[in-house]
């Protein structure tokens, strides 16, 4: 009795999470692009599968969190470290001055881009421009930026950053976002001196104000024409800080982020949009949680869905503890764990952004590479089960995760392998995936197809001692299943 009543209320939690679920996305719906370029650089990016963010400010001089410490709000993000620690006012001095000493000699991009390419990542996103509004790029519209006089490593020649990354990953034939945060910590126009700053929020009532926040508007809008126009070619415009926002796309979630004046911060994407892609044709616009026009694709920030979703999407999440190397206290993530998370994520149809950074030397940190080139090992096997793939239902069965290729009749069903488990068993039971009777199976890395047969609960593969061998300390083994290639009823 006990057990049908847990049966029952455990299947009405499940019909309200489901329906909750639904409410929500029907309320706010994906919007596919009209434009038809746009569609298929979309499409483009879906097949990426694989790349990575790097944030990378003066910040890094201190090791402290991007921007957040600026932030006047009680959470655990925004916590002042320090000897400017106690007074607010002299620490956004004494932040702001991080510049005069920021100066990343070792700063090498196409060291990074290689490092990237390797581990077989498709595009880069990179800062140019993080909420305390220092700009890692030669903007016309402030000095406060790396190549103003003011900053020392401005007589460097690599010193306009962004200009650098950009160009070292396109020379690897990569594809390039750049990151641009919409609220600006530095502006007067956003932070205005007269008040005091609130919270995350602009400090004055745009309503009240309206030139002032035309002047924002303005502001905006120039530094991203400028990004567009002398930058190269540009595959997206990943746009962060999600309550500067219309008041039609505000949701449950959004609103506490306007914090107590509840002030609406519309920027006029719109006009951004139009002339970001008359300068770009086809870019990708990425305004990261604001629903509608603007958001091609959406981007969970460190998680990933727990069901596959029906639109673009891309999970943002980092490799160590934080989105750059702060110092040596910085604990990163293992190679398993980063094969196993892209799996997870592509398996159910979107992309891994990778989030990693360097310190304040303008490198990456060892543990990166080593990671990255642990990543690159795996990738080069088994690629090919990755990239221009679409989801197979069932997804996921116990280690077991499923994709299928695009462009021919493969199924590719991926064994995630526990820390401990270095070798794949001599005879291993693929669930879910039942193959034709004429199918071929391969295990990527081993040129010769498998003996297989069907069993009671799937169908049983035998690896040879040869592919055991060749293929031990794998995080993943990867099963290639062609011809027809369908759900097991």
């Amino acid at each position: 009795m006990k057990k049908s009543i847990l049966r029952i209320v455990l299947l009405a939690i499940l019909i309200l999470a489901s329906s909750s679920s639904f409410a929500q996305e029907k309320e706010f719906p994906y919007k596919w692009p009209a434009d038809p370029l746009v569609n298929k650089n979309l499409k483009q990016w879906q097949d990426w599968k694989f790349g990575v963010i790097i944030h990378w400010g003066p910040y890094s001089q201190w090791g402290v969190v991007e921007s957040w410490s600026l932030c006047p709000e009680d959470e655990d993000w925004c916590i002042r470290r320090g000897p400017h620690a106690q007074s607010y006012e002299e620490y956004k001095k004494a932040y702001e001055n991080i510049r005069t000493v920021f100066n990343p000699v070792q700063f090498n991009p196409q060291k990074w881009a290689a490092a990237a390419k390797n581990a077989g990542m498709k595009y880069v996103v990179f800062t140019t421009k993080h909420h305390d509004g220092f700009c890692m790029y030669d903007s016309k519209y402030t000095d406060y930026k790396i190549t103003d006089k003011g900053s020392v490593f401005s007589k460097n020649p690599k010193s306009n950053i962004a200009k650098e990354v950009f160009t070292a990953f396109r020379n690897q034939g990569l594809g390039v976002g750049a990151y641009f945060s919409k609220p600006d910590w530095h502006s007067e126009n956003y932070w205005w001196p007269y008040f005091p700053p609130l919270d995350r929020n602009v400090n004055y009532d745009p309503a009240k104000y309206p030139d002032r926040w035309k002047n924002f508007q303005q502001y905006t809008y120039n530094q991203l024409e400028e990004l567009t126009l002398d930058y190269g070619k540009l595959d997206i415009l990943w746009l962060d800080g999600g309550q500067v926002r219309p008041a039609e796309s505000l949701t449950e979630e959004t609103k506490a982020w306007l914090g107590k004046k509840r002030w609406i911060q519309d920027v006029n994407m719109k006009r951004i949009a139009e002339m970001a892609r008359k300068n770009q044709p086809g870019i990708l616009m990425v305004d990261r949680t604001v629903h509608g026009d603007f958001e091609n694709y959406r981007t969970p920030e460190q998680q990933i869905p727990t069901i596959v979703p029906a639109y673009p999407w891309e999970s943002c999440i980092t490799l160590g503890d934080s989105w750059y190397s702060t110092g040596p206290n910085e604990r990163y993530k293992s190679v398993n764990w980063a094969i196993h998370t892209l799996i997870e994520i592509v398996a159910k149809g979107g992309n891994l952004l990778l989030g990693v950074g360097p310190d304040k030397s303008g490198d990456l940190v060892p543990e990166v590479y080593e990671r990255l080139k642990g990543i690159g090992a795996w990738m080069e096997i088994n690629n090919e089960g990755i990239y221009a793939t679409e989801p197979i239902s069932p997804y996921q069965v116990d280690k077991w995760r499923f994709t299928k290729s695009k462009q021919n009749n493969y199924a590719y069903a991926f064994y995630l392998a526990d820390e401990k488990e270095s070798t794949i068993p001599t005879e291993i039971n693929l669930p879910a995936i039942q193959p034709s009777n004429n199918s071929a199976i391969h295990l990527l890395g081993y040129d010769k197809p498998l003996k297989w047969k069907k069993g009671t609960k799937g169908t049983l593969i035998t690896v040879p001692t040869q592919a055991i061998a060749k293929l031990k300390g794998q995080p993943a083994w990867t099963f290639r299943v062609t011809v027809n290639a369908t759900k097991q009823n």
